[in-house]
């Protein structure tokens, strides 16, 4: 079973949304629409849901086209950043939901309703009150919820957005885990790269309503496919071939991320360190290289202070080579 959308235009009166996107989910395969907020992925999701009238193109499942399906009878899973969880039932009434609508026993429901909790870490909330969980634990409700009646496609439209950083990204490793487990074929909706690499086989960077560059995570993360994509990466800096043979030593345009170069008593570069910020579990620095300014990063322990020489070396993981 699988997704395809082909040459998929969606409008908000004169302004394109999403414009002549092709993408295809295979079964089994999480992919993640990776973005900055206004690129139409969120759009392209719920034109995929059904929840947005297409202009042209085709969304459709196993070769059938879904023009004329409706969003409840296409038998996928939406989760958003806000849960949507009905307050006024308790957890298992939520995760029950989608079983109740297709009839499925008493019996049963209350199995996979048991086995999902358990999944997602809640087992023992069968009765809590939903206003009464986290952030976090609501969002584990919805995700259950969404899979309780085995959807054949999970929509997940920034499921963890509304959550705080280290939450999040726990979050995230739960349920790249889950989604696993399950088998589950899921589109992704994020504008977080390091989610989308944690989730994702494969990674649609989309701008400006147009899908740039698909890819495995690495692929993606290593050759970005254009200046601009490699900056959304976090690539602050780019060099021409020139520059970055002198410099790192590739005859390619690159890009370099805060972490290429990093301080090291044996490096080959030679830097004056301008200005230092503390970070969580290392320093970023700004360093002058002959003239020009760059990102590096230093360790938390005793790191150089500004106007301090450092010498530096090259961390070929920072370093991304564009198109």
């Amino acid at each position: 079973m699988s997704l395809r959308v082909d040459g998929l235009s969606v409008h908000y009166g004169p302004v394109a949304a999403v414009s002549d996107v092709d993408l295809g989910i295979a079964d089994g395969e999480v992919v993640a629409l990776l973005g900055p907020s206004g690129c139409g992925k969120s759009t392209l999701l719920r034109a995929v849901a059904g929840l947005e009238p297409v202009g042209a193109g085709v969304v459709s499942w196993d070769g059938v086209d879904l023009a004329g399906t409706p969003v409840h009878r296409r038998g996928f899973g939406l989760v958003f950043q806000d849960g949507q969880l009905f307050p006024h039932r308790d957890v298992a009434g939520n995760v029950a939901f989608g079983l109740r609508m297709r009839r499925v026993e008493r019996e049963a429901r209350d199995k996979r309703v048991a086995e999902l909790l358990e999944l997602v870490g809640l087992a023992g909330y069968r009765k809590r009150r939903v206003t009464s969980l986290s952030g976090g634990e609501q969002q584990r409700v919805a995700l259950a919820r969404a899979l309780a009646p085995r959807p054949k496609l999970l929509l997940l439209d920034e499921p963890l957005s509304a959550l705080d950083r280290a939450l999040r990204e726990q979050l995230a490793v739960d349920l790249a885990r889950l989604l696993r487990e399950t088998g589950a074929t899921a589109l992704v909706v994020t504008h977080d790269h390091d989610e989308a690499f944690t989730l994702a086989d494969r990674v649609a960077v989309m701008r400006a309503g147009r899908i740039v560059q698909v890819g495995v995570p690495t692929e993606v993360w290593q050759r970005p496919a254009d200046v601009e994509t490699a900056r959304f990466l976090g690539c602050g800096k780019v060099l021409a071939a020139s520059a970055a043979r002198a410099l790192v030593g590739l005859d390619a345009r690159v890009g370099l991320r805060a972490t290429a170069l990093r301080v090291d008593p044996g490096g080959a570069i030679e830097a004056e360190v301008l200005e230092r910020v503390h970070r969580r579990d290392h320093v970023r620095l700004l360093v002058r290289v002959e003239g020009e300014e760059f990102e590096a990063v230093a360790p938390v322990a005793e790191p150089p202070a500004p106007g301090d020489r450092v010498r530096l070396s090259v961390d070929h993981d920072g370093v991304a080579v564009i198109g």
